[in-house]
């Protein structure tokens, strides 16, 4: 699929010659995310094999959601506040759901049972469901009925927003540092391939990472039209269409590991993408809010975004409890995905 590269430099081009022809512009950018999705894959997979699936999860995560950043900086910047909790919402729920579900559905169309580290699946669950009551907090807060419940919730985000960043940086000690031996890999089939030089993959990695945020960014600026076009409304565009395309190297990269029964990299980027970006994405973002945007973000959500982010992490803790994977969980939690696909599709623009 390497041929598709040439629509790297075609949706520069015609973002620079037509940038009123959103539709195309759309086409293009998508075309161009899927190969530097598959570069970006073998990139990840050359690094775990010198770092272990652990770090190389970690790493393919760090990478894979600086394009989300990228992209929620330049709404925060606009005052574009709710497409920025639109795609850290949506981010969260796809990672968790989508994600996961379409790593064991894959890994277990070629292997009967597969098997992951239950103890490093469980640790980014408790992380995501930490992340979880952050955001449902402010959102219970305002509905309060009191002329004080602005100023209450915007005090109680900046708290969360310092406490959920030393939270993950707490579990980043624990996993890689502390207790650094409960997370090794599972057992693995040998992987005939040969990894890339180190050097050349990290090289990659941080090329392909840029490329990957500069499509990302005319991506979204054309979305939203050409989602009219088609008939989306803006729900399903931020949290389903924009999630998908911009964890397409992340997906990549997690499908890949699944088929080749390196499932403890495909759920290290799955999840842990999941509990960096509501953790990590999400705090810095009302941090970073005070200082570039107009006015400060909070971590108000709407009571349905509540809800399918708080269901998301209830299903991921439930199918990674015992280690365990076959094709069929993988339905199951696509399933859940597909519901909220669904509900977000018919949901009429005035209710969202």
């Amino acid at each position: 699929m390497l041929w598709l590269l040439v629509a790297v430099p075609l949706v520069f081009a015609a973002a620079i010659l037509i940038p009123e022809a959103h539709t195309t512009l759309f086409i293009l950018s998508v075309l161009a995310i899927v190969p530097l999705a598959g570069l970006l894959s073998h990139a990840t997979e050359s690094v775990a094999a010198k770092t272990g699936d652990a770090a190389g999860g970690l790493l393919n995560a760090t990478l894979g959601n600086l394009t989300e950043l990228v992209i929620a900086l330049a709404a925060l910047r606009a005052g574009e506040y709710t497409l920025v909790k639109s795609s850290i919402a949506g981010a969260i729920v796809t990672n968790t759901l989508f994600m996961l579900g379409a790593s064991f559905f894959l890994g277990g169309l070629k292997y009967h049972f597969q098997e992951f580290n239950r103890a490093s699946a469980r640790l980014q669950a408790g992380l995501l469901f930490l992340a979880t009551v952050g955001l449902l907090m402010p959102s219970a807060v305002a509905e309060m009925d009191s002329t004080s419940a602005a100023a209450v919730t915007q005090k109680l985000s900046l708290g969360l927003a310092v406490m959920l960043i030393v939270g993950y940086g707490l579990g980043l000690l624990f996993s890689l540092k502390t207790h650094r031996e409960i997370f090794a890999a599972a057992e693995h089939a040998h992987n005939d391939e040969m990894p890339w030089p180190i050097g050349l993959a990290l090289g990659t990695l941080a090329g392909v990472t840029v490329l990957v945020a500069l499509v990302s960014e005319i991506f979204v600026e054309s979305v939203q039209k050409a989602a009219e076009a088609f008939g989306m409304t803006p729900a399903f565009v931020g949290f389903i269409v924009v999630a998908l395309v911009g964890g397409a190297a992340e997906m990549a990269s997690a499908f890949s590991g699944a088929r080749k029964n390196r499932l403890d990299l495909s759920v290290g980027i799955a999840l842990g993408s999941a509990s960096q970006i509501a953790l990590f994405v999400a705090p810095v973002l009302v941090l970073l809010s005070y200082v570039i945007g107009p006015s400060p973000m909070d971590l108000q959500f709407a009571p349905g975004v509540v809800v399918m982010v708080l269901l998301a992490t209830i299903t991921a803790m439930f199918v990674t409890n015992s280690g365990r994977s076959a094709w069929f969980v993988g339905v199951l939690v696509l399933m859940v995905y597909l519901i909220f696909a669904i509900t977000l599709y018919v949901l009429p623009p005035r209710m969202q």
